[in-house]
């Protein structure tokens, strides 16, 4: 995913952060970017809109990327055959397109670690942080509804699950960015095979198939039984006999302070 970041994306987003890290964001300028990524001013703005933009840049290659990793396994793929398809989880599909965003953060660790802080300082920039997240919600539903049996596409089954794996994946990646010394990818898999054991039987607790790899070299099985340390994964929602219940879903660590978890609450509900 990092090779995905060209020589002046790259430069840019770099530059950006550290500025604003250092200067602070509303006293850095676009003419003050463009010097430091030595760009001019025209090309930063044929690359991004404004400074809002080129702070969630990554994040537009990481969804691009997610959308071609599943659109590997849609039906309607070219080149795979239906026998192919058949072979296809497609709860571990979306568990292994999380985890591309994961692995990006954490190979881009200076950068993500300065991110993280700037968006805690800056609250003008959290609501774009939760349209980034619903973006990758979207992203996760529109493929389960096109992947899943049809008795489940439509259910509640698509939203919960890929509600799920976003939240799962940001509490977990919050902590590593508090902590970036951790290793918590394992955990990270560990709480992905929780949320497929949910889904695919919601009312009780079952066996994770050995044979649906999540990552190279490790079946998800491997991933452990228990729940996720510092945090409480739920895969499964339902609807109410009344039209306008709900129920929702999110996922926080323990130490977690109120701005988390005000934000996390609007999240899932998508205020």
């Amino acid at each position: 995913m990092s090779a995905a970041r060209s020589n002046t994306h790259a430069q840019a987003v770099d530059a950006a952060i550290e500025l604003f890290t250092r200067k602070g964001y509303e006293q850095t300028t676009v003419e003050d970017i463009a010097d430091a990524a030595q760009i001019s001013r025209a090309t930063f703005f044929r690359r991004f809109r404004s400074k809002e933009d080129v702070v969630f840049a990554d994040h537009e290659l990481l969804l691009d990327a997610v959308v071609v990793l599943l659109g590997e396994t849609r039906p309607a793929a070219r080149g795979v055959t239906p026998e192919e398809l058949e072979n296809v989880d497609p709860y571990v599909e979306v568990c292994k397109a999380a985890r591309l965003v994961f692995d990006h953060h954490v190979g881009q660790r200076e950068t993500s670690v300065a991110r993280h802080r700037l968006l805690q300082d800056v609250p003008a920039l959290r609501d774009r942080e939760l349209v980034t997240t619903h973006r990758y919600e979207r992203a996760f539903t529109s493929y389960l509804r096109d992947t899943l049996p049809a008795d489940t596409r439509h259910s509640t089954a698509s939203v919960a699950f890929a509600a799920s794996v976003v939240a799962v994946h940001n509490a977990i990646l919050r902590r590593w960015l508090r902590d970036p010394e951790q290793d918590l990818r394992p955990e990270l898999e560990e709480a992905f095979a929780d949320l497929r054991r949910a889904a695919r039987n919601p009312a009780g607790p079952t066996t994770e198939p050995a044979t649906a790899s999540t990552s190279p070299g490790r079946t998800a099985g491997e991933a452990g039984d228990g729940p996720p340390a510092g945090a409480a994964a739920a895969a499964d929602s339902t609807v109410g006999a009344g039209p306008t219940r709900r129920v929702v879903v999110t996922v926080l660590d323990g130490d977690a302070d109120p701005d988390e978890v005000a934000r996390a609450v609007r999240d899932a509900l998508g205020a």
